[in-house]
């Protein structure tokens, strides 16, 4: 019978712990300033006896405070120059790798008057681009690593176009009614892991939870900036969607936990497998909304029988039968950011607490992404099953984890500080 150690640190449980043979390994993270890349970097420095150097490239370097350790460097890289040109900066900085962990990601501009993924072309094209010069760069400077992560997430399953088959799982077929990036990215690690026997990890989270400055694709910073608006107006936290979205399971995919996971995946799971990647936690909108509210101590408001909403049907239906998805909205978050009296609130609040932004700006982009997480058609009910039956243990409560994060942020100045008028997770 096999036995395992778990240990817990912080809010984040049943997390491995690793053997003393686990030493002296050295990393590449790309993206390394992103919301995934920098928590990836914050779980592999806990450790620099097993972590002994780590390597970030990004073009901006992340963003710690008192700077990064000895054991870590940043050299500076834009994918999207010529592999040997990137070749040669990595054979100049002696970098090497046992294992790389790729988050580099550009979002292009939605097309006009369309969704935030309404360019699927084009987003296929560039981020395929960057995988595929980095991948070129690493073959020239003779840096060949044991395993390859590369971060996808829901969109593999076409969550973004209708309604998928439930729950999601890692077998399920590739959804191809338009471009996907994820697809042509796995192809190309496929063939270079092929190429350089070389294992590779695909992992795949939901909508992620994390801090950073950059407050695109991130859930958390919008509805933070909510709360706070909402309490400094004296208004009630209002949910804009109606009871589908209210009661829908939806698998959250907190940064940190996302990172020890694909620590895991590279370090103690078996090669050239893809993952479901979250929290674990059972979430859905109709717990965690009054928990927001009783911490910024305001009201607030659900679903209410027979309130008009305006309805958007999906153009797709991933799982194959069965009728489109449809989104009910009351408002959108974008539309709401945009008004005078939000902006006002914003501004005196900014000006009070000292905030890097002083206005909301790029509404359509940070607001838009919260629309998707706070409003869905249908539920994203990620299957943990395969990495649990794998080894996998950990878990988090994503509220716990958005309270986390809340407090990050307020840290980065990013929002006010959290009033933690009531707290709770019962």
């Amino acid at each position: 019978m096999a036995s395992q150690q778990v240990q817990s640190v912080g809010i984040y449980h049943g997390l491995p712990v690793y053997g003393s043979d686990q030493t002296g390994l050295t990393a590449i993270i790309t993206g390394a300033n992103g919301i995934s890349g920098y928590y990836m970097y914050r779980v592999l420095a806990q450790d620099p006896k097993r972590w002994k150097k780590i390597c970030c490239l990004s073009r901006r370097p992340p963003l710690i405070p008192g700077g990064l350790p000895d054991h870590v460097e940043h050299i500076p890289l834009d994918f999207l120059k010529e592999p040997k040109e990137i070749a040669t900066v990595l054979k100049e900085r002696n970098v090497t790798a046992d294992h790389v962990f790729f988050f580099s990601y550009i979002q292009p501009p939605p097309l006009p008057g369309k969704g935030l993924w309404s360019d699927a072309e084009e987003t296929a094209r560039v981020n395929s681009e960057l995988l595929k010069n980095f991948l070129e760069a690493l073959k020239s400077a003779s840096i060949t690593p044991k395993r390859f992560m590369l971060q996808t997430g829901a969109k593999n399953y076409g969550v973004h176009l209708g309604p998928s088959k439930l729950p999601q799982e890692e077998s399920d077929p590739r959804v191809e009614f338009e471009p996907n990036f994820y697809y042509p990215q796995e192809d190309l690690i496929w063939e270079y892991c092929k190429q350089n026997s070389c294992g590779w990890n695909i992992c795949m989270p939901g909508p992620i939870l994390g801090a950073v400055p950059d407050a695109a694709m991130n859930a958390a910073y919008p509805l933070a900036v909510y709360a706070a608006v909402t309490r400094k107006l004296g208004q009630p936290l209002e949910f804009p969607g109606d009871i589908v979205s209210w009661q829908a399971q939806q698998s959250m995919s907190s940064s940190m936990m996302n990172a020890y996971m694909e620590e895991w995946a590279v370090l103690l799971g078996p090669a050239d497998q893809k993952y479901n990647t979250c929290d674990s936690s059972a979430f859905a909108w109709e717990k965690c909304w009054p928990r927001i509210a009783g911490w910024y101590g305001v009201d607030w408001t659900g679903p209410q029988p027979d309130e008009e909403c305006s309805a958007t049907e999906t153009r797709f239906i991933p799982r194959g039968y069965g009728p489109k998805g449809v989104t009910r909205r009351k408002f959108t978050m974008a539309s709401w950011a945009k008004k005078d009296e939000v902006q006002k609130a914003w501004s005196e609040l900014a000006q009070e607490h000292g905030l890097t932004q002083k206005e909301l700006v790029d509404v359509d982009r940070v607001f838009g992404f919260l629309d998707g997480t706070l409003c869905r058609h249908s539920p994203l009910n990620f299957s943990m099953d395969k990495c649990r039956k794998l080894g996998w243990h950990g878990f988090v409560d994503s509220s716990e984890s958005f309270l986390e994060v809340f407090d990050d942020l307020a840290k980065l100045k990013m929002i006010p500080p959290v009033p933690k008028v009531k707290v709770s997770f019962n």
